[in-house]
């Protein structure tokens, strides 16, 4: 990160948006920890490849707010500062809605998304597939892992291809595990 953009990120106020995002600390992820420190982590992941925008930051830390928690008032969302309209716009284009198959949702992230929404779409998924090396429901891993290649490998190599390698090693990753779980599991080998 140069000086410039470390003063620019300075200047952004992200602890209103992270006490938003406490909402989250009791739920549950399938590899362990939580919904909260998964929010800072798409931050951490969008930082590290170097974006610094603020409204892109501020909607990866309430990513999931109006999706993992039913009764939060969007509201707070839209009020929280001079910025909220926008945060809540970006946040609503990466919300799945009940009516929507996974399938469906990720379809239209794919081809009617803003670009700042697909690229938190491919931090969030950075975040969510290192988290799977945590989990042990192999059928989850390897339906995961497909899903990623078939929905977001796509958005990724038109937003970022640097991202695009950490998918696809990721990937790889997950796939080998996969591979040999079932690979012991039948004795073949």
């Amino acid at each position: 990160m140069t000086t410039e953009e470390m003063l620019r990120l300075k200047g952004t106020f992200l602890a209103p948006y992270m006490q938003l995002a406490t909402a989250l600390i009791g739920k549950v992820r399938e590899g362990g920890g939580n919904m909260f420190r998964h929010q800072l982590d798409t931050m951490a992941t969008l930082i590290d490849y170097g974006y610094i925008d603020s409204v892109l930051l501020k909607a990866s830390i309430v990513h999931d707010l109006i999706e993992d928690v039913p009764d939060f008032n969007h509201n707070l969302l839209l009020a929280t500062d001079f910025e909220g309209p926008e945060v809540y716009d970006l946040v609503l284009e990466v919300t799945r809605f009940p009516n929507e198959t996974k399938p469906e949702f990720l379809t239209r992230i794919r081809e009617s998304a803003s670009r700042e929404a697909k690229i938190l779409k491919v931090a969030d998924r950075i975040s969510n597939m290192i988290s799977l090396g945590f989990v042990l429901n192999v059928e989850f891993i390897g339906r995961y892992t497909e899903e990623t290649v078939k929905y977001i490998i796509p958005i990724a190599e038109e937003v970022n291809t640097a991202m695009l390698g950490e998918l696809n090693s990721l990937v790889e990753s997950r796939r080998k595990y996969v591979s040999v779980f079932t690979n012991q599991g039948t004795g073949n080998d």
